[in-house]
This record gives C-alpha cells, sequence and structure tokens, in this order.
C-alpha cells in the first residue's frame, strides 16, 4: 500500500457518515494550503462552492479555461465572484500546443476520433489541470455517482492514481434532487444552459441540450458511446498513473 492509499484509508476511517458540509471542513483543516476545489461551474460545483464559502473565508478555488468554453459559464464564474467574494484561478493550456494541435488537424478535430477527441482534451484541460495538481496534496471535485455510468463506484474520498494524491467528492451518494433544492434553497447562482436542457456542460462544442428521460450525460461527447465519455480528468484505476 503506497502513501496515498494509506492517507486515503485513514480519511476514510475518521469521516465516516460525515455530510458533506464536514467533510469539507474536516479535509480543508487537514490539508491546509495543500487542498483546493476544481470546479467547472456546474450545478453540483456551484453547490459545493456555497459550502466551502460558509467554511472558509477565502478557499483555494480553480477552472480550466478551454478556450471553447460556452459564454454562460464566463457568466457563472463571474457571478460566483461577485456572490462569494472568492478569487477563482483560472488554469489555460499551453498556447504552443494548442496551435499545433489545431493547424496539424483542423479546430474541430475532435469529431473525427476518440483519439482526436482525448488528445483535445489531454491538451486543454488534462495538462493544465496535472500542473496545478503537482502543488497540492489533495483535490474537491463536485462529481456525483449517478451522473454517468463511469462513476458507479464513485466514493466521498479516493485515492487518485492519475494525479498522485487524494480526491474528495462531497457529493458523491447525492441525487440530482438533492442538488438543485441546495441551489433553490440557498439561491445559488448556476449555469443559465441548466434551464436549457444542459444536465451536463463543457465545451460548447462538445455539449448539447437533452431531451426529457435521456441520460444525464448523453449530451457530452454524443457521438460516442457512454463506456468513452470521460475525458481523462476523472480516471481512478492503478495503471492510469502518470
Amino acid at each position: 500500500m503506497n502513501k496515498i492509499e494509506q492517507t486515503t484509508l485513514s480519511l476514510k476511517n475518521e469521516i465516516k457518515f460525515k455530510n458533506p458540509q464536514e467533510l469539507l471542513n474536516a479535509m480543508v483543516v487537514k490539508f491546509g494550503n495543500k487542498i483546493a476545489f476544481s470546479s467547472s461551474f456546474s450545478a453540483e460545483d456551484q453547490v459545493v462552492l456555497d459550502m466551502l464559502t460558509k467554511l472558509v473565508d477565502k478557499p483555494k478555488v480553480f477552472t480550466l479555461d478551454t478556450g471553447r468554453l460556452p459564454e454562460q459559464t464566463f457568466a457563472v464564474i463571474e457571478a460566483s465572484r461577485r456572490r462569494y467574494g472568492v478569487d477563482i484561478e483560472i488554469l489555460f493550456p499551453n498556447a504552443i500546443n494548442v496551435e499545433k494541435m489545431v493547424n496539424e488537424l483542423g479546430p474541430n478535430l475532435f469529431y473525427e476520433s476518440i483519439d482526436n477527441r482525448k488528445m483535445c482534451c489531454r491538451i486543454r484541460k488534462i495538462e493544465p489541470l496535472k500542473r496545478k495538481l503537482a502543488n497540492l496534496d489533495a483535490w474537491i471535485c463536485g462529481l456525483r455517482s449517478e451522473q454517468s455510468t463511469t462513476r458507479t463506484k464513485l466514493e466521498q474520498i479516493e485515492a487518485d492514481y492519475n494525479f498522485g494524491l487524494v480526491k474528495i467528492s462531497p457529493l458523491a451518494d447525492w441525487t440530482t434532487k438533492q442538488v438543485w433544492d441546495y441551489i433553490k434553497e440557498n439561491n445559488v447562482p448556476y449555469n443559465k444552459l441548466h434551464d436549457e436542457g444542459y444536465p451536463s456542460i463543457g465545451c460548447a462544442c462538445c455539449t448539447r441540450s437533452v431531451k426529457d428521460g435521456e441520460d444525464f450525460r448523453s449530451g457530452r461527447w454524443w457521438w460516442e458511446s457512454p463506456e468513452h465519455k470521460e475525458c481523462g480528468l476523472h480516471l481512478k484505476t492503478k495503471d492510469t498513473k502518470g
């Protein structure tokens, strides 16, 4: 058992049966300035942000600007800055790598193959995230187990083998109803695309609205089969290290 696994197991024993707020507070106390919240400003992330700002005056919050985000996402970023008075660090991909990829394969390369799509996600999202996480011991996410077939075994505390640190998902066992009940009860700002049938929001080019009854993630990378619908940010198996 490596150090990350030992830390994760110890934390699971410490925080068993705690609600999301208690979990967040325990993790902030535990990791101090070595923990940060990674937000895509989804409905779930907005719930976590609201909880965090009620526990910590200046939580460390960052997001990834891929260069292809919808305007509604920037609007909720600004609304969150104003509402909570937090500094949100915006991370960008390496411009040279983006230019090379787009010039060689075209601006919409991701529609051509899964490999191309994964390359685009890697350059625009995974590489800047990896740079950020290299300086942390733990990161907080707004993931939920019911979001996707790739997340059904999600736990609140996990060893993140992909990036080499502890990953905290305080809303892992929450339902969609719980998320929206919290947003309404606490008047939390949210991405207005949710009102237009977008349950899951990523890059504008890779996200579309879904019909009633369709799967939560069916609007993300809709040209791919469900088992491929991850960008690589949330892999958890040991063989994905590094």
